[in-house]
């Protein structure tokens, strides 16, 4: 939809009125950006809200609109905005200076914190993001098992890298996505969610160097992930010399202060971090075995006789990075942060089941840990969303998600004060407040409201 176009949503029309300047913005930013954005997941048709402010569990846009955040920094804001000692440690490393293309004393103690913290990790190496975390994972096991392939499951998303694009949301056929060569996605086994025995049988090969897996499910649970397998894949991993690496990207210091991997008791070798391990600000991590990541050491390579990975990257362990860090990490460790969000999550989810059967809109509300998804029911099934289970639907059911619906969704919640992710859905975190809850529910239901009477949905 052009940003002006006529339409006859009621929905629409208000919030152009009240997001004016928002779409002045979007306008300019077209010139600048490809579809004026620099993330695809803040894609909004007819536009995406601008906003230059955020502080505990809300945001404001440029229009001046207050809104209870639950996009959450795409995840990385487990502590909510501008948490007082995290902003405190940013500003007192800018002051000393942000590049050095040296060591620092700050990356030490960020890299101790995280060993410190998760459960696999006995040597870790710092990187720029979720995507270079997961691809340095993946060479790291190509390199350390002399093996080729990579095992993934469909509908999980690991990065943005080739290895990576295929199965996510389109060509689960294994075909590459644009751009991607053909001898790369060869490279890459798919298998569908929750088949272990699929799993199994792929290993069986011998040429698989490496599984990686959201240790929640896809996407934080919105695919969720069956009781056993996370155990089944350790067991299968170790038998066959495969690699295993959990993608904790988003639930790393989320689902625990050791992330998923403590909350469920099962190790990987391999563990990919981002998100909040930098505190909200751009960084990411690989950590695990010491004898895969030597691999990367300049001693081990010359003593054992192997090639040396190399691994530079300019903002590797930056040093405003690594002071988020470590603040944020140590409120993690020394506060019970992570439990206030897995606990306020799981209220609102049973605030919005008993919400959309008491109003008989046919969605559901599910997930786990601090995590909100929203059942969308595209095949119209009888459903309890009090009782939904998403087990009793195709995982493809789970993800499908109508641009146009969704779009409406999120704006219906926007104009009463509540962003929500593009899932849709949201994650919670110890900011979110009582208060919050019910500015969320009112907005819901003000929302179900609202797209009943929407006369193109």
């Amino acid at each position: 939809m052009a940003l002006d176009a006529p339409t006859n949503s009621t929905i629409i029309a208000e919030y152009r009125d009240r997001t004016r300047r928002s779409a002045e913005q979007a306008e300019a930013a077209r010139s600048v950006f490809p579809s004026g954005i620099t993330h695809d997941a803040r894609h909004l048709s007819p536009y995406p809200i601008t906003v230059d402010q955020g502080k505990g569990s809300r945001k404001w846009d440029i229009d001046g609109n207050e809104y209870v955040d639950y996009f959450g920094g795409h995840g990385a804001l487990l502590l909510g905005h501008c948490h007082p000692r995290v902003t405190a440690a940013v500003k007192e490393a800018l002051d000393d200076g942000t590049q050095f293309a040296a060591s620092t004393t700050r990356e030490y103690r960020w890299g101790k914190a995280v060993i410190g913290m998760v459960p696999s990790v006995e040597r870790v190496r710092f990187t720029a993001s979720g995507t270079e975390a997961t691809l340095l994972a993946l060479r790291l096991a190509r390199a350390y098992t002399g093996r080729s392939k990579l095992l993934r499951f469909t509908s999980y998303f690991h990065g943005w890298h080739d290895h990576m694009t295929n199965g996510y949301s389109s060509h689960f056929d294994g075909t590459p996505t644009a751009g991607v060569l053909p001898s790369i996605a060869a490279d890459v086994v798919l298998v569908a969610p929750n088949d272990i025995e699929g799993a199994k049988a792929a290993l069986a090969g011998g040429d698989i160097a490496a599984v990686i897996i959201e240790p929640t499910g896809a996407s934080f649970g919105r695919v969720p992930i069956a009781d056993g397998v996370l155990q089944a894949l350790r067991e299968a991993t170790a038998a066959t010399g495969t690699i295993l690496i959990f993608d904790e990207v988003i639930s790393g210091f989320r689902c625990s202060p050791g992330g998923a991997q403590q909350a469920y008791g099962v190790t990987p070798d391999l563990t990919t971090m981002a998100k909040i391990v930098a505190g909200g600000l751009p960084g990411g991590a690989v950590g695990g075995r010491a004898d895969i990541l030597e691999r990367i050491d300049f001693e081990a390579a010359a003593d054992k006789g192997f090639e040396k990975i190399a691994h530079p990257g300019t903002f590797n362990a930056n040093p405003v990075s690594a002071a988020a860090g470590i603040a944020a990490l140590d409120i993690i460790a020394t506060s019970d942060a992570c439990d206030r969000a897995n606990a306020y999550a799981a209220e609102l989810r049973e605030r919005l089941n008993r919400l959309l059967k008491a109003t008989g809109m046919p969605f559901a509300a599910y997930g786990t840990f601090s995590g909100f998804h929203l059942f969308l029911n595209v095949e119209k099934r009888s459903i309890d969303p009090v009782t939904f289970d998403p087990f009793s639907v195709p995982w493809k059911e789970l993800k499908a998600s109508p641009a146009n619906l969704v779009d409406r969704i999120r704006i219906a919640m926007m104009i009463n004060g509540v962003d929500l992710s593009g899932w849709p859905g949201g994650l919670a975190s110890a900011a979110h407040t009582e208060d919050d809850m019910a500015v969320t529910m009112k907005a819901f239901e003000a929302a179900i409201a609202r797209l009943k009477e929407e006369p193109d949905l």
